[in-house]
């Protein structure tokens, strides 16, 4: 298990160097993330290299048990850079540069930048690439963090070339993006620019393509350093640091093109919740490269410097957080840093060795945990080393894309919305796999199709097959409305899956938004639609279902149901839609032979797809998720007694954590790791942990306590 953290020694005189070496091993650090900002340093002006003190320091760390991950510190160009080759710094929307002074001040398409960052990386990879001290080497550093989009002429160059290989010709383009509305069509590629500051909506399938554009770009990058480090003869795993489900980069498209997934997760200590959204995201990191451990990169040790409120963990949760990473697939436990900068806008952020030094708690805990990695065994990797889920939960960065544009029946932030999915799958702790929907879906008793407004024709036939192979597919509202390029297709709504789904929509019926819902109009501007009494029209609407009645918000669709085989499961019970179908399915033969799934499906062949006509609320959502689960014979990990007890699998290992407030005794059976002793019973205090060997495959039987609860 790797254990350390992001540190910069070029910060600090030679003479703490041997403080922190010495610091480090008390702490259990064998592995720290090395020069990530260093570029001024290494090298002072574009005509010189100082890799002295460099070599001072991996030597240095080496001689003390203590790996490094060495980074290539082309995230943060130099002055002299900017100096000599202004036209490497990005522009927004508006025309503005982004000058330095901050960091990843550099357009990503600048000839100039891609020349120098590939200098530098050609001198580290052949200076250090033997080196028994590099384990890893550290692309960059969250690429696209802070300039997410840049819209210079360095982009409308590289723009154009991205869509001529898309689209071949002009003609093409023009077909793909319908330019024939607001006369926006081209006579050449030459006349495309990104979509700048315009006076009111940009052509969706423009924007869709520039986001396109803009995370292989990022991804150009990537490779090209990648592919410089390992022509040097460099053995050694390639990463950069992801950033969870992260708006620009499609990581699905990324992932491939890693040795090991890392990334960077900064939950809130003062949202009680966010631990499930911290489950979103490891399960998000697991399922990109399936069957490989990956590195939890970065975390803070206790509070950040960038929220407008920025509360420090508390006591045990650092434990608690890196070992939910550990449950749910990590092989490395990092933070940013080692040590506080005393200087710089990251001052207050905290580190593994704390400004207030090594009586505090935070160290402690640091401590602490380094010794309990240290002492766990080998954990299942690799085939054996699956979450064990027969859930999976569609994920699509292109669908984000295209339903992040105006101009729709209603504003729906997607991510949010597959996040509250997986924690009413969390809360009950039903193992899920995220996918997209190309993927190969046979070894899944349940996928859901969450809001997938873009489906592509790839897309619907691969979840069509599944239907028809036995699988059970849940869709939801606002899915499979338009294709790969955010048009709609001939014969209205859900053409793709219209043959498993027996339905149709023929009105969104758009709902005023939830209290506080975030939404942004064509200026762009962002703002809260308030409380939802004080505007006219219907806020929700409810549906009688065989679960309960459940609260629908955002959209109300009307459903036609166009096969008579069709189940009506649930009807709206009120407003405009009342009397409608709401919840339906349609039951499907199996047509030819059943490819082998993955992994033996608990329930039998013979398929049904399910579409859900509006967006339920927590409680709502939890019911959905318990009976269509049910439905579909998948059960929890393990029933727990709290739904703050959290649990994963990792092959034959079950992860246990208490998020609650209450001390908890969890009925479970097995080998404690650390110990070696047998377990019958965990008692787990307030962020309390314990990862136990264990024989049991699927869960007990539903305890009484527990049974019912509240996501929000």
């Amino acid at each position: 298990m790797h254990y350390g953290g992001d540190y910069n020694p070029e910060q600090w005189p030679e003479e703490v160097w041997h403080d922190d070496v010495r610091l480090m091993r008390e702490a259990g650090v064998n592995l720290v993330s090395l020069g990530i900002f260093a570029w001024a340093r290494i090298q002072p002006d574009e005509h010189s290299f100082d890799f002295g003190w460099l070599d001072r320091v991996i030597d240095l760390l080496h001689e003390n048990g203590i790996a490094v991950d060495l980074a290539t510190s082309t995230a943060s160009p130099p002055a002299w850079a900017v100096e000599s080759y202004p036209g490497i710094l990005p522009e927004d929307e508006n025309g503005a540069r982004y000058w330095p002074g901050s960091r990843q001040h550099y357009a990503p398409s600048s000839p100039d930048y891609r020349r120098l960052a590939a200098r530098l990386v050609t001198a580290l990879a052949e200076r250090y690439h033997a080196h028994p001290a590099v384990v890893m080497w550290h692309v960059n550093n969250e690429y696209g963090c802070h300039v997410h989009y840049d819209y210079s002429d360095n982009a409308a160059v590289a723009f154009r070339v991205w869509l001529q290989r898309r689209y071949g010709t002009i003609d093409a383009l023009n077909t793909a993006w319908g330019t024939m509305f607001w006369s926006q069509a081209y006579g050449s590629f030459e006349q495309i620019v990104p979509p700048r500051k315009a006076p009111y909506s940009h052509n969706p399938g423009g924007l869709l393509d520039f986001k396109r554009f803009t995370s292989d770009t990022l991804l150009e990058l990537f490779t090209m350093e990648r592919d410089i480090i390992k022509a040097t003869g460099a053995r050694q795993p390639v990463t950069t640091n992801f950033m969870g489900a992260f708006p620009p980069a499609d990581y699905w498209r990324w992932a491939p093109e890693l040795d090991v997934i890392s990334d960077d997760n900064y939950f809130d200590p003062n949202d009680p919740q966010s631990f499930r959204g911290a489950a979103f995201t490891r399960d998000l990191m697991r399922s990109l490269k399936p069957g490989t451990p990956w590195i939890l990169m970065e975390q803070s040790s206790s509070a950040v410097n960038w929220r407008p409120t920025n509360a420090p963990k508390a006591p045990g949760q650092l434990a608690a957080l890196s070992m939910q990473a550990v449950g749910r697939g990590a092989d490395g436990i990092l933070f940013f840093q080692w040590r506080q900068s005393r200087r710089g806008s990251e001052k207050f952020h905290s580190a593994m060795l704390p400004q207030a030094g090594t009586g505090t708690r935070t160290w402690r805990e640091v401590v602490s945990l380094g010794g309990e990695l240290a002492a766990l065994p080998e954990l299942p990797s690799g085939t054996d080393g699956g979450s064990g889920a027969r859930v999976a939960l569609v994920f699509d960065w292109e669908n984000w894309w295209a339903v992040s544009s105006p101009d729709h029946p209603v504003a729906l932030d997607y991510a949010s919305l597959v996040q509250r999915w997986h924690a009413a799958f969390h809360w009950q702790n039903i193992a899920v796999d995220l996918v997209q929907a190309t993927h190969d879906l046979g070894g899944y008793d349940l996928v859901v199709l969450a809001h997938s407004y873009l489906l592509t024709d790839a897309g619907a036939a691969t979840l069509s097959a599944y239907v028809r192979a036995g699988g059970r597919l849940l869709v939801t509202a606002f899915s499979d409305v338009v294709d790969g390029s955010d048009a709609f297709r001939d014969g209205g709504f859900q053409v793709g899956l219209r043959e498993v789904l027996g339905v149709t929509v023929e009105e969104f019926g758009a709902l005023v938004p939830p209290v506080a819902a975030a939404v942004s109009n064509s200026a762009g501007e962002v703002h809260s639609t308030g409380a939802a009494a004080a505007q006219p029209g219907q806020d929700h609407a409810d549906l009688d279902a065989p679960f309960g009645r459940i609260r629908g918000e955002y959209l109300a669709e009307e459903l036609a149901v166009l096969d008579p085989a069709v189940e009506v499961i649930a009807r709206f019970a009120d407003g405009r839609t009342e009397g409608m179908p709401a919840l339906t399915a349609l039951a499907s033969t199996p047509a030819g032979p059943r490819s082998t799934p993955a992994r033996p499906r608990s329930t039998p062949a013979g398929g049904e797809a399910l579409y859900l006509a509006t967006v339920p609320d927590d409680d709502g959502m939890l019911a959905v998720t318990r009976w269509v689960a049910e439905r579909s014979g998948v059960e929890p990990v393990l029933h727990t007694p709290s739904e703050w007890v959290e649990v994963a699998r990792r092959g034959d290992v079950l992860t246990l954590i208490n998020h609650g407030p209450e001390t908890v005794v969890v009925p479970v059976e097995g080998t404690d790791l650390l110990t070696g002793d047998p377990v019958a019973g965990v008692t787990l205090e307030r962020f309390g942990w314990a990862l136990l060997r264990t024989d049991h495959a699927v869960a007990p039987p539903r305890a009484a306590a527990g049974a019912e609860g509240n996501l929000s």
